[in-house]
């Protein structure tokens, strides 16, 4: 994808052109509204999810939102460092983003795992694909998004120990838990 004249920045950083500029800006736009609605599905599921492992869970998402805070900030940086704007308006973020909504509410921990696990593989699939992208034309954004990949990927092992038989199989089956349906707390609890 490349910037039209009229969306290309007036400026970017030294050794890069302008349209190069811009595309990179593109692509990490992309990945700005990503982490910025992976930072609400974390806050989410951390106030929603519920059962006896609850607590470890509730715990382990704190740093994970706080460190997928600090990429949001990061990219965002970036992207006006190249000359470009970024855009994390909420309204901007439904009307362009490519995935569906988080689907669960109020659920069992095994319910959000999963659905969690299938989240940073979205984003993270997604974050491999900007890499190759942006690795021929800005080193230092890639450098960016290497690092950020990582990270997430450290994120998604915590989430996926909790789903991880002894066998070393990995259960993403809904059948293997109980259905968000089933297992919200009625208001009268």
């Amino acid at each position: 994808m490349s910037p039209t004249e009229a969306s290309a920045p007036k400026y970017t950083v030294p050794g890069l052109d302008r349209s190069a500029g811009g595309e990179v800006a593109d692509i990490l736009q992309e990945r700005l509204l990503a982490l910025i609605d992976l930072t609400l599905t974390l806050k989410h599921i951390h106030w929603n999810v519920v059962g006896p492992t609850f607590i470890s869970v509730h715990e382990m998402l704190d740093p994970q939102y706080a460190g997928a805070s600090v990429m949001v900030d990061d990219v965002a940086e970036r992207i006006a460092t190249l000359g470009s704007q970024p855009n994390g308006l909420p309204g901007h973020l439904v009307a362009t983003r490519t995935w569906d909504d988080y689907a669960h509410q109020r659920a069992q921990v095994p319910v959000h795992l999963r659905a969690l696990d299938a989240v940073y593989d979205g984003v993270i699939g997604d974050n491999r694909k900007a890499i190759e992208r942006v690795a021929e034309l800005d080193p230092l954004s890639e450098d960016l998004l290497v690092g950020q990949t990582r990270a997430l990927e450290t994120y998604q092992w915590f989430v996926r120990a909790h789903l991880e038989s002894t066998d070393g199989s990995l259960d993403r089956s809904e059948s293997s838990g109980p259905a968000p349906a089933d297992q919200r707390i009625p208001d009268d609890a």
